[in-house]
């Protein structure tokens, strides 16, 4: 995530997310679970793993599920926001996991390239970068920092949101279902209309990581917009 990309996430924000994350995304938690279950897949039970866990600021949802599922795999947790890396920091704390977790304020880009990482995860990043070139850009770093066929979760919104009216309709009833009024909703929905830039398409988020050095994407996850996807690096990084 760069740093523009990042000032949207500030303390007010922080303070509401795990909240309105649960809302917005149905699933949540579990997406979080199952990004776990299969990287374990990949990297095989009880097994040590270091895991690079980009975007990781605010529930720190995808870190707490890991580190439970297997216990001897420690983290780099990197966020180049300050609040939402302190909102992950607490609840990584309160889960008594602290001493596995490394928090890094900053980017891929800041962290050293060796030695390299046994898997990475990466959710609810991509939609927040404007145009191709910043998501080939992050997906790429990633890729410089794993080892050959290591394997990736990276998950969030695709497909242009004004092209799927009932996905939108479907998605301002999520607020609906959880108590928002009607202007509270056309404010929420206007606000995700103009604060992300998915990728168009499932075929897009295959060409961006095509492109980045990674291979054989398969789709483990989806809700209205969100896709979850797990891939390999190939043994040649672009």
């Amino acid at each position: 995530m760069t740093q523009d990309s990042a000032a949207k996430f500030d303390a007010t924000r922080a303070g509401e997310y795990a909240q309105q994350s649960r809302i917005a995304l149905a699933g949540y938690d579990a997406c979080h679970e199952l990004s776990a279950c299969m990287l374990s897949a990949v990297l095989g039970e009880a097994k040590p793993a270091r895991v690079l866990v980009v975007g990781a600021g605010g529930t720190a949802g995808e870190i707490i599920a890991a580190a439970t599922l297997e216990p001897r795999w420690s983290f780099v947790a990197v966020d180049p926001s300050q609040p939402m890396l302190d909102l992950a920091c607490a609840n990584i704390a309160s889960a008594g996991i602290a001493d596995r977790v490394e928090a890094v304020p900053g980017a891929v880009s800041d962290l050293d390239a060796s030695p390299a990482f046994d898997a990475a995860i990466m959710i609810g990043v991509l939609h927040h970068l404007p145009g191709d070139e910043a998501k080939h850009d992050i997906l790429a770093q990633i890729a410089m920092r794993l080892k050959p066929n290591a394997p990736l979760v990276v998950a969030g919104n695709y497909r242009a949101y004004a092209s799927q009216p009932v996905l939108m309709a479907a998605w301002a009833n999520r607020w609906r279902m959880n108590g928002a009024e009607p202007e509270e909703i056309q404010s929420k929905m206007n606000k995700i209309l103009q604060g992300a830039e998915p990728p168009r398409s499932e075929d897009d988020v295959f060409t961006l990581l095509f492109g980045a050095g990674f291979a054989a994407p398969i789709r483990f996850f989806s809700s209205l917009f969100w896709g979850a996807w797990l891939a390999r690096r190939t043994s040649a990084v672009k």
